[in-house]
């Protein structure tokens, strides 16, 4: 049981250190492609604006729309926060360091994932306001659409390795052919690879595809008529599915935790988690890259 406390309290810790910090990735990475600084004066680099935000979002008054659904206005973050999280318990961050390793791991965050859009439709439903109404219609279609390409992409990779287990799937792509290439499922399903990355964005409503927030055309989407922290849910599962689906991705097309052991003990024990850690990084990086240099598409362009 303490083993399993610690688990718990060293990957929630993480994914919500990651979840602060991505967001200090995204905007300084996105202000050096456009030429601009970036949060650069809290702490040193910046490195304090997370804690500045968080602290902002506590802090900020309560909004809520005198006509609204108070209930499912209020529900609705955190509808999309938990489904959000609870993606974590499944996933290996190494060879030891997983919550709970199911053996059909990867059915599971499918179906725990799909529940987020509950938490968009219901917030935009519950602010009785037409921005964020056409918001949620447009984001449970694109949801709803994308989720059947997203799945159907997964299953060559479950084919080759015959397992639903997200640890299994990692096994089956240890050793390298030749003695060079690595065995990873990316050389083998390339195109299921580039059908999972285009869908992945589209389900975590990023752009080009992010058609439900849209600020030129529906100020914030779904999310215009919340403040304080219950807006930060809502950004925070954003940001947390981001990571699921990068670290799916890592799992599934990357080799997981596989790379170069080398070193003293301690060193070979850490090398798997950092090299998992690097790989979701990479994911990570590609999506800021993608928000900060391609446009969004149009509504009947994403659909078609």
């Amino acid at each position: 049981f303490l083993l399993l406390l610690t688990k718990m309290l060293v990957i929630f810790g993480g994914v919500m250190g990651a979840l602060a910090y991505t967001t200090l990735l995204e905007r300084r990475v996105m202000a050096f492609v456009q030429m601009r600084p970036g949060p650069n004066r809290v702490g040193p680099f910046g490195l304090l604006q997370p804690l500045a935000d968080g602290l902002k979002f506590l802090l900020k008054e309560q909004v809520v729309p005198g006509s609204a659904n108070v209930f499912l206005y209020y529900i609705a973050p955190i509808v999309s926060l938990i489904p959000a999280l609870l993606s974590f318990a499944v996933i290996p961050f190494g060879p030891s360091l997983t919550v709970a390793d199911v053996n059909v791991s990867l059915l599971f965050i499918f179906a725990i994932t799909s529940l987020g859009v509950y938490g968009i439709v219901l917030g935009g439903w519950a602010s009785n306001s037409k921005y964020p109404l056409i918001g949620a219609m447009r984001s449970s279609a694109q949801m709803l659409s994308y989720e059947l390409s997203l799945t159907l992409s997964v299953v060559g990779v479950l084919m080759i390795a015959n397992t639903l287990s997200l640890t299994s799937l990692v096994h089956a792509q240890s050793g390298y052919w030749f003695g060079v290439i690595p065995r990873w499922n990316i050389f083998l399903q390339p195109v299921a690879f580039v059908v999972y990355l285009l869908s992945g964005i589209a389900e975590t409503n990023r752009l080009p595809f992010d058609l439900a927030e849209s600020e030129q055309e529906l100020v914030a989407g779904w999310h215009t008529e919340y403040s304080g922290m219950k807006f930060a849910m809502f950004f925070l599962a954003e940001y947390a599915n981001m990571i699921t689906v990068s670290a799916l991705a890592t799992i599934m097309f990357l080799g997981g935790w596989n790379g170069p052991v080398f070193g003293p003990p301690l060193l070979q024990l850490l090398l798997p988690t950092l090299w998992f850690a690097i790989k979701i990084g990479v994911f990570i990086f590609f999506y800021i890259l993608i928000r900060a240099t391609i446009p969004r598409v149009r509504y009947d362009q994403l659909m078609y």
